[in-house]
């Protein structure tokens, strides 16, 4: 080290004169021209049995002489010496001419059992890297796919069709739809059926987060944006949704302050981290849901014009349950199986009676709604150990029922009416004790004979 800085060649010595890594320098000969304290008490010897000694008379089974034969790099060998088991790494030296000129052995680990603690370690991160990894795949991964979608009306069946040709494009989609009509699982399903699923899908509800949070959410932060940022800053949604798809639902209750935002990242594609000065750029497909009429809060000046027409590119419109009632049988078969693993519940069918009980309800709260009467009336039926869902078993939409019958006879007498409710009121305890005559008339309250002549007079049989 002759003519190199005083500094330099103090680091040099400090460095080979580690305690905990044991080295050993070779010269293009194979005899040694350096080596440590810590090398030296490996192999057993004294210094002056180890410096200029030929490597393989300091130790029978050292590579060195293999790597300055073949210019091998030896990145963690297992080499034992002297009762010690070692991992070391070994490779040979070059000048700037690139000619050879020695060789270098030194320890990664002075005792194996290091060496498992650190593959113990490794092994430990990589268990964790991947539960993280699999939580963040199941929080930001869609959850419905178009077989989930149940329907073979006409209506539903145009829509799959045209939902499915749409994911294979980029292209922006607006669902539209009454609340409980599957806008969310026709998002998931354009998404799952995408080039982009294997990317993120990030739902964002715009109706619950408050005005002030829904731009750091959407967009993130600096650190020090405002009091209580966490540190290092965080990413919004849309970073986190990057190459794949943001959901953003219910955006007809976005604030118009956001919705100009918005508009700049569906033009750019880049937005500015709240409290940040660097744009950050974003590959997202944009899919919206609104159960509003985005046309009427346009002119109302509720929704900014020119984001409805950036967001009105692909519009799928959900029919309402009523405008679909011949659907009904096939989402009660798929929502009764759900229903009962959840509940723990054993309940196989449905009559055909209470099948056109629900055919004839107007179903305000859609599909939802139905799911919502079938977890009750599948409670109703277990508590007395019933495994057919009967007419009895929706007592509100009877009751709607017989106020239907009312208000359709507005306009008869009184006594017309009455015999109406009369003759329902027969029907659905005729139904309810599977026509069974003298158990119909106890629950009536009425003589047999009695029941007889209204069976005959309203043709009940």
């Amino acid at each position: 080290m002759e003519g190199w800085p005083s500094d330099f060649v103090q680091i040099v010595a400090a460095l080979v004169q580690n305690p905990y890594m044991g080295i050993v320098i070779v010269d293009k000969n194979g005899y040694v021209t350096v080596a440590n304290d810590t090398y030296i008490h490996i192999v057993g010897k004294t210094r002056d049995e180890v410096i200029g000694k030929y490597i393989m008379d300091v130790t029978s089974n050292s590579q060195l002489p293999k790597i300055l034969e073949t210019g091998e790099v030896h990145i963690a060998d297992y080499w034992p010496c002297n009762g010690h088991d070692l991992i070391v790494t070994r490779f040979p030296i070059y000048n700037k001419e690139g000619d050879l000129i020695g060789a270098v052995g030194k320890s990664l680990f002075l005792d194996l059992g290091d060496a498992k603690a650190l593959a113990k370690k490794v092994a430990d991160l990589e268990e964790e890297l991947a539960f993280y990894r699999d939580a963040i795949k199941s929080v930001f991964s869609p959850k419905y796919c178009f077989d989930v979608i149940v329907g073979k009306s006409s209506k539903m069946a145009r829509l799959k069709s045209m939902a499915e040709q749409v994911a294979q494009t980029g292209s922006t989609v607006l669902i539209t739809g009454e609340s409980g009509t599957g806008k969310e699982l026709f998002a998931h399903s354009i998404h799952r059926s995408s080039p982009r699923a294997h990317y993120p899908f990030v739902r964002v509800n715009c109706a619950a987060l408050p005005e002030q949070l829904l731009e750091s959410e959407l967009f993130g932060y600096e650190e020090g944006a405002f009091t209580g940022a966490r540190k290092g800053g965080k990413p919004g949604k849309f970073e986190l949704a990057n190459k794949g798809t943001i959901f953003l639902d219910e955006i007809g209750d976005m604030p118009l302050p956001m919705q100009a935002k918005l508009l700049t990242v569906l033009q750019e594609r880049e937005f500015e981290r709240v409290g940040g000065t660097k744009p950050v750029r974003v590959d997202v497909r944009i899919i919206a849901a609104t159960n509003c009429n985005l046309e009427n809060l346009v002119e109302q000046g509720k929704f900014r014009a020119d984001l409805y027409y950036r967001l009105n590119v692909v519009v799928l419109d959900i029919p309402p349950l009523r405008e679909r009632l011949e659907d009904i049988p096939l989402l009660v078969q798929a929502i009764l199986p759900r229903l009962n693993q959840r509940l723990n519940t054993n309940v196989t069918n449905v009559s055909s009676e209470a099948i056109q009980l629900l055919r004839k309800y107007h179903w305000p709260g859609n599909v939802r709604e139905l799911e919502n009467l079938l977890e009750r009336a599948i409670n109703l039926a277990d508590l007395n150990n019933e495994k057919q869902l009967t007419a009895k078993h929706f007592p509100s939409l009877q009751k709607q029922n017989i106020e239907n019958i009312l208000i359709d006879k507005k306009g008869e007498t009184l006594a017309d009416a009455v015999e109406q409710l009369e003759k329902e009121m027969i029907r659905q305890v005729l139904k309810q004790t599977n026509y069974n005559k003298a158990q119909t008339a106890k629950l009536l309250g009425l003589h047999g004979s009695v029941l007889y002549r209204k069976l005959k007079k309203y043709n009940l049989g």
